[in-house]
């Protein structure tokens, strides 16, 4: 029960949603008809020095007719709440231009039925907390009042809401003039690059928690971004003609897990470990660059690269697209696509147990059968030191995961 009171929605200001009424000597308060909605706010009106609202000294606007008796009228020169607008704006920003020039009548739709059918409702809306107790009450209520009118068949405007932290100054506090902890972004992008600044906003804290801002970090990102500058266009040996199967198979098994962890973290707004990921196969690259060079297999994972790149640094990743001689733009290209198969590990890392304790780990073959993780743990150093001179009782095998030794 959110015991909503009745809501003052007038505000003294120039700019906002005019309230469509008049005032006339003879009728009184009379509302603007349909037909000459909406009421359009002059472009030219001048705010006085005073601080008034300008509306009131503007006399295009403020002298009209009376719709009723056709007497001198003047108009209401308050303006709407601007929560009136964004409590409905998903909806007016469908078609701004719905009938435009048509006059509107009590049955007349706000925006076009058939783009509301199928955009709405809105699939993520992002926002601070703040909005939790005021807008997002209202935006609600307007899409139940609208679902009740018949004009919409939605019960709640949004399908996820997501709420971003804050980033602090250095010190951990709020930022604020007063405290003298403001980090500056302009002054960050000129010295770094709108890139590096965007990279490292996503990269420095959870986007849901935020955190103290770390100069340090921010030139983490400057060696990543230089790195993978060096990786794509200084060339390497060359691959060979005939490059090794294994090394190939390793590569664009990182590069589809990759993308597919990258996906996932793009949609759950993980945008810290976003990055992270990026940085992992740029690595993972750098690793295998001496072997693969010009191979296929290296042009996947560098055209993997930075079409994961693009929506954190747009600009690296356009200019690296085109110097490795790619179609523009690379913000036309389709995201890239990964294959569960080649994603798929060929090797697991079983655990290795002697009584309960963690005693070893070997690598062992994906579904490997239980006689073989039975021989692989019983040879394995760990075993063997901790089972040496006891008697095995027997040996748990819990598939894909470890081995347990018993022993007395």
């Amino acid at each position: 029960n959110y015991r909503l009171h009745d809501w003052l929605i007038s505000r003294q200001r120039y700019w906002g949603a005019p309230i469509p009424i008049v005032y006339c000597d003879q009728c009184g308060i009379v509302p603007v008809p349909y037909e000459d909605l909406p009421v359009l706010l002059p472009e030219d009106a001048v705010i006085p020095p005073s601080g008034e609202n300008a509306l009131k000294f503007h006399e295009g606007f403020l002298h009209t007719t009376c719709p009723r008796c056709g007497g001198p009228a003047t108009r209401e020169t308050d303006t709407m709440d601007t929560f009136m607008c964004s409590s409905w704006y998903q909806y007016a920003y469908l078609s701004p231009y719905y009938k435009e020039g048509e006059p509107a009548h009590a049955d007349s739709d706000p925006f076009d039925p058939a783009e509301a059918r199928y955009w709405l409702p809105v699939d993520v809306y992002t926002g601070g907390i703040e909005h939790a107790t005021m807008h997002l009450i209202y935006t609600r209520f307007f899409t139940k009042v609208l679902r009740d009118l018949g004009i919409v068949d939605l019960d709640e405007p949004m399908t996820v809401l997501r709420n971003q932290g804050i980033i602090l100054g250095e010190d951990g506090e709020k930022m604020s003039k007063s405290r003298g902890n403001v980090i500056a972004p302009d002054a960050l992008v000129e010295r770094y690059g709108a890139d590096t600044v965007r990279a490292y906003l996503m990269f420095g804290w959870r986007w849901d928690q935020g955190g103290p801002w770390d100069s340090k970090g921010i030139e983490g990102v400057v060696r990543f971004l230089n790195r993978v500058w060096d990786c794509v266009l200084e060339p390497g040996d060359g691959g060979e003609s005939q490059p090794d199967e294994q090394a190939v198979r390793n590569l664009r098994r990182k590069v589809h897990q990759a993308i597919r962890k990258g996906t996932e973290d793009m949609e759950s707004f993980s945008f810290n470990t976003y990055i992270a990921n990026l940085m992992e196969l740029n690595n993972a690259l750098l690793k295998a660059k001496s072997a693969l060079y010009g191979t296929p297999a290296w042009e996947e994972a560098v055209e993997a690269l930075l079409l994961m790149l693009a929506p954190a640094c747009p600009h690296i990743a356009e200019e690296l697209w085109a110097r490795t001689g790619r179609p523009y733009s690379i913000h036309q290209q389709s995201w890239p696509e990964w294959d569960e198969a080649v994603a798929a590990e060929e090797t697991i890392t079983l655990i290795v147990q002697v009584n309960g304790k963690v005693r070893d780990r070997v690598q062992a073959p994906v579904g490997v059968d239980e006689e073989t993780a039975r021989r692989l743990a019983l040879a394995s150093d760990g075993a063997k030191r901790h089972t040496k001179g006891k008697e095995i009782v027997k040996v748990i095998v819990v598939p894909g995961r470890l081995v347990n030794i018993v022993v007395r």
